[in-house]
Order: C-alpha cells, then structure tokens, then sequence
C-alpha cells in the first residue's frame, strides 16, 4: 500500500498475548490481553524482509509519520523522516511505529483501564522494562507478518531498545540504528530522571497516583518537564536563542514569582504542554523503566554483551549531548564488532537528532544503501 506524507492517518491497535500464553515481564507479573497501538507507512514484501522498526522516546506515539486523524494539521514526530524519498523511504521499506509497552497512547500502561476494577491501573501497574518493551515489539511484528527487520531505529530511549533488539532476537535483524542513547543508564542521567519523579510525586494532586477523578498534578508534573528540558537542549543553543534577554513589562524592583526572563518562559511553555498531552504516572514509569536500563543486568559485562551483536550497526552521537554524551556512543561503538561511529555536530545537544535532519538524513541514508 503506498503512502503519502499528506495522508490522513489513523492509528491501530491490536491485543496481544493471551492467558494461555501470557507475557511474562521482568519484575515477575504477567500481562494477558495487551493493547498495542500501532502505525504502518507502506508495504511489506513478500519476504517479509523489507520492514523497518521505528522506536519512539520518552513521550513520544506510534504516529510518527502522515496527518493524524485525530488532528489532521498534526505531522507525525518524524515526518521529515518517513515517507516517499526520505531517509525511511516508504517506496522501499515497510515501516513500523508503535507506542511501546507502558506507554499512554494507545498501548497498555498504567493510565488504562483495570478491567478488574473499572478504573485506570495507576501504581498497580507492573513495573516495565526496556526488555518487555521490545518482548512486545517482537509480539507486534509477527502478528504484522514481518519475518526480519530490515533495520531498528530509535534516539534516547528509543537506542536502548533498538540495543535490546540487537541482544534479545539476533536473528530477527538484519541491522541496527542506535541513536543518541546508552548501554547502560549513567548515575547523571538517573538523578535527572529521580529529581523529575520527586517533582511530581510531592505535588499535593498527585495523590500516590490515583488523580485521575481530579486532574493532573500540573505544577509538579510541569516542573518535572523542565527539569528535563534542560537536559535535552545545551547551554550554547540557550545562550544564541536566549541570551539573557527579559520579558516585557519586567520590575525586578521587588521580588516577583513570575518569569523575569525569556528562558523562564520558554521552560513554562515546554512544562504546560506535556501536561496538555502526556500522563504523570506514564512519566513515572517510563523514567524508572529508562532507569533500569543495562545490557548486561543478568548477562555479563557491558562489553561482552555489545560484542556478542553481530549485525551491521551505526551509533550517532551528538557532540553538545550532556544527557547521552557522545562518549557513551563512542563507547558503544567500539564494543560492536561491525559498527560504524558517526558525530554529527549541533548546538541543540540531545534533541538534535529530532532537529538536524541533513545531517541525520545523509548518515541513515548512506548506511541503508
């Protein structure tokens, strides 16, 4: 089936897993009946080869290409990558995006419904994992027909489960695109995601996560996007975009609680508008699921790990990346036998690989010829 960029897309969903052959997660729980959201952008061969695996961030959706159907003037969080002619050339690959395991786009997490009690799962959700995340995936694509992926691609937490694919099914991938991510996440980068749990956690409405009658915890779940917000841009694109330039009408006479500066508000508008789309609990989740993340939890050294994959893989790093600096990709890199390092440079530090798309688009272009 061909697609268009300008296409109207709906996603999804399929239920995997049953209670005869239940998914059996990290923690110990076992999950039946899981809702996976899902979006597909052209055609799978006859093979079953061609197919293509994108894997979203933190916040991110399976709609990552074509107009929503929800908000037909909503793009998808790749769109300038997927499609006719584009790096994930829609004319050549049949590509995949789901909103993984945990998440609150479609797909069973802690916001869903507990079809035991009426209400959403909150804290009673089982602890996911980057490993269940791809368990899922796996799930997902045999129920698509898929016999290998052509590649996996993800940044951030999408990395860590294109890695996990690496390890977990080797026989199921032909290569592998890491992005901006880690084999293992770093004491830097579990305080950053600790300070944003606290954030939400001593908001009043959070209410040990059952807020949902009431409303979102907005002050503390918008203060714990901030906090990530600063680690996702770099001091260079803030002081060229920013400098220390003052919003309009400022008296800084007196003390005033509202935003003197235009980074202030700037982090404002970033922190009111996942509150508008995401899920606290979701973030919780994810956070700690990011936090657990490490190749070689039961398995051996990082190195031995990321030396047993054997497939072609390509490991971008960003050089102003203070979240996954560009030493872990490097340190990734020189782990896999068959990989090529590649860094591209930016002032945009982590998010750079959501924004640099020449530079992304000729790097994934020329790996896939």
């Amino acid at each position: 089936m061909s697609f268009s960029n300008t296409d109207i897309i709906s996603t999804r969903t399929v239920t995997l897993f049953s209670a005869d052959a239940p998914l059996r997660m990290e923690c110990g729980a076992v999950l039946d009946n899981v809702t996976v959201a899902f979006e597909t952008y052209g055609s799978l061969n006859a093979a079953g080869d061609n197919a293509v695996l994108v894997c979203h961030a933190l916040t991110g959706s399976a709609h990552a290409a074509g107009r929503s159907s929800d908000d037909p003037r909503s793009a998808g969080w790749w769109d300038s990558f997927i499609g006719p002619g584009r790096p994930l050339d829609t004319e050549r690959f049949f590509v995949i995006s789901s909103n993984f395991l945990g998440g609150c786009y479609g797909t069973t997490g802690s916001s869903s419904i507990d079809p035991q009690t009426g209400r959403p799962f909150g804290l009673s959700f089982p602890q996911m994992t980057v490993r269940d995340m791809v368990r899922v995936q796996q799930a997902l694509i045999h129920a698509l027909g898929v016999k290998r992926l052509a590649t996996v691609i993800g940044g951030s937490l999408g990395g860590m489960q294109v890695l996990e694919w690496g390890v977990m099914f080797p026989e199921l991938v032909a290569s592998l695109i890491p992005i901006a991510t880690s084999a293992q996440h770093s004491p830097w980068a579990v305080g950053l995601n600790d300070l944003a749990r606290q954030a939400i956690m001593n908001d009043p409405e959070w209410r040990n996560g059952e807020y949902y009658p009431f409303g979102q915890p907005t002050k503390g779940f918008s203060l714990a996007r901030q906090i990530a917000m600063m680690s996702y841009r770099s001091g260079i694109e803030f002081a060229q975009r920013f400098g220390r330039e003052r919003l309009k009408n400022n008296d800084d006479s007196r003390f005033d609680e509202r935003n003197l500066f235009q980074v202030e508000s700037y982090l404002s508008y970033q922190g009111v508008k996942l509150v508008e789309r995401f899920d606290a609990n979701t973030y919780l989740y994810i956070t700690r699921a990011m936090d657990l993340h490490d190749v070689a939890q039961g398995r051996g050294s990082v190195d031995a790990v990321l030396g047993s994959i054997r497939v072609p893989v390509l490991s971008v790093g960003i050089d102003t990346d203070i979240l996954y600096p560009a030493s872990e990709q490097r340190a990734i890199a020189s782990a896999i036998p068959n990989s090529l390092y590649i860094e591209i440079s930016s002032p945009y530090g982590h998010d750079a690989f959501l924004i640099e798309f020449e530079q992304m688009a000729a790097i994934v272009r020329d790996f896939l010829k």
